[in-house]
């Protein structure tokens, strides 16, 4: 797509934006209805190609990407004309006589929504449904790597919306600086934070404000104390860890293991593969596959680089681009593997005795998007979620947090900043504004010259 036709679309949204139209609660509601429809209509479609781009079967193609999206929209529906509606606040005895202020929920405007190739369709139309809500016009450009689902969306687009109200873009790099080059009034991107650096400098030519969810630099780490019921543990991180073939951006990059439990831990995950994926999870239809041959190779020559500290997995079919669910034992916390996001189905085990300078080496690292800790003492836990900096995650279970409703998914510094879901995504995509109603009556000439001295008493006295 040419820049001029990319421009064109910018200001058509614009236009169309100045029409106040998206302003009306009913006719947002209206949207996101016809959204939940397009979504259901073209379930099928959705599904073959999430099954083309990664891999994947119908049933992890529903868990990960359509349900949660209905739930997403449901949810919009359900609630946009509560978190639109002002707030009303009393304005304090210092602004006497006007005593009444209100916060409007204002839409930026003119969005443009940059999501990857890993869920393709969730963190596509999901990000809209709180543009939708929020009353905001939409960009889409998705992820050339996931082709398929690209194109059932433009379909899915088009055939719901107009061009001037919301608009699916595909192409490469070029069209996507392309449209970083317009000026729209925010921008919400989901993916490395290499490409968040670039997006952050491009919207800072027009100082448009951004939401980056990243991966984070170093991963994320999930910690197993020696009291953990590493079988429960062993279950749940095998069938994150399998799940798209590791490509989640809160998923475990490392685990980080109390030494003495080290070894049964890794029987019980082996087992846990086992039962879930088979002896060769890369021959199993329902194990999704890396996204392209590039990231295939980038997986298959890292797991060369550990390949005498492999204890399970190790193998795969670059044909069918399916990689096993690879465990590395023993690795060393400052080594290349634990110290930049993987992005697969490699799991690099760190032993540790030290639980201080452990806590101490990952907070001295860039944020992670989520931090997982298996334990028994929850008051131990507790202490160190509430001291270290990350995105969000969970205790005794993995990225279940991602499915609650009402609460926000988020990252800080490398891994992002911004939150969405539910009304922290309607949030995300309006500006307060605050507008104090005025007296024409009663006014009190404190704030007006001459300044005597009986206004200084009167002020303390009001302002205290």
């Amino acid at each position: 797509m040419k820049n001029n036709s990319i421009h064109s679309i910018v200001e058509k949204q614009r236009n169309f934006f100045n029409t106040h139209t998206t302003l009306d609660i009913n006719w947002r509601i209206d949207q996101l209805i016809r959204l939940k429809i397009a979504v259901q209509t073209y379930e099928k479609d959705i599904m073959q190609a999430l099954h083309e781009d990664l891999g994947r079967c119908e049933t992890e193609a529903y868990l990960t990407d359509i349900g949660p999206l209905i739930l997403e929209i449901n949810e919009a529906i359900a609630h946009t004309k509560k978190w639109a509606k002002p707030e009303t606040h009393f304005s304090g005895i210092q602004c006497f006589p006007s005593l009444i202020t209100k916060v409007f929920k204002m839409p930026y405007g003119v969005t443009l929504i940059m999501s990857p190739f890993n869920f393709p369709i969730l963190l596509t139309l999901g990000v809209l449904a709180a543009t939708i809500s929020a009353g905001n016009t939409a960009v889409l450009k998705t992820s050339s790597k996931s082709a398929h689902c690209t194109a059932v969306m433009k379909k899915l687009i088009e055939s719901t919306f107009d061009e001037q109200y919301i608009t699916l873009i595909d192409g490469g790099h070029d069209v996507a600086d392309a449209c970083l080059a317009e000026r729209f009034d925010k921008i919400f991107y989901t993916g490395s934070p290499t490409v968040g650096r670039h997006i952050m400098h491009a919207a800072a030519e027009n100082l448009t404000p951004v939401a980056l969810e990243l991966g984070g630099e170093n991963g994320n780490w999930c910690i197993i104390r020696k009291d953990a019921d590493i079988k429960d543990a062993a279950q749940k991180i095998a069938f994150f860890k399998a799940c798209n073939s590791g490509q989640i951006c809160i998923n475990i990059n490392q685990i980080a293991i109390e030494q003495s439990i080290a070894e049964p831990f890794i029987e019980e995950l082996k087992k846990a593969f086992i039962k879930q994926l088979g002896t060769n999870p890369h021959t199993n239809k329902e194990y999704a596959h890396l996204i392209t041959e590039q990231a295939y190779d980038n997986c298959a020559n890292e797991a060369e680089t550990y390949k005498d500290r492999i204890v399970f997995g190790g193998s795969g079919n670059r044909e069918t681009l399916r990689f096993d669910p690879t465990i590395i034992f023993p690795v060393q916390i400052d080594e290349p593997i634990v110290n930049h996001e993987l992005f697969n189905p490699l799991l690099p085990i760190v032993p540790y005795d030290n639980e201080e300078a452990l806590l101490e080496t990952i907070a001295s690292r860039e944020h992670g998007l989520a931090l997982y800790i298996f334990t028994q003492d929850t008051k131990w836990a507790e202490n160190v979620i509430s001291t270290m900096q990350y995105g969000g995650g969970c205790i005794n279970e993995v990225c279940m947090h991602l499915m609650v409703r009402g609460v926000p998914f988020n990252g800080t510094g490398h891994s992002g900043m911004g939150a969405y879901h539910g009304e922290w995504g309607f949030r995300e995509f309006t500006h307060p504004s605050t507008v104090l109603y005025g007296s024409t009556k009663f006014n009190l000439p404190l704030r007006n010259h001459p300044y005597k001295s009986y206004k200084k008493v009167l002020l303390k006295l009001f302002e205290r």
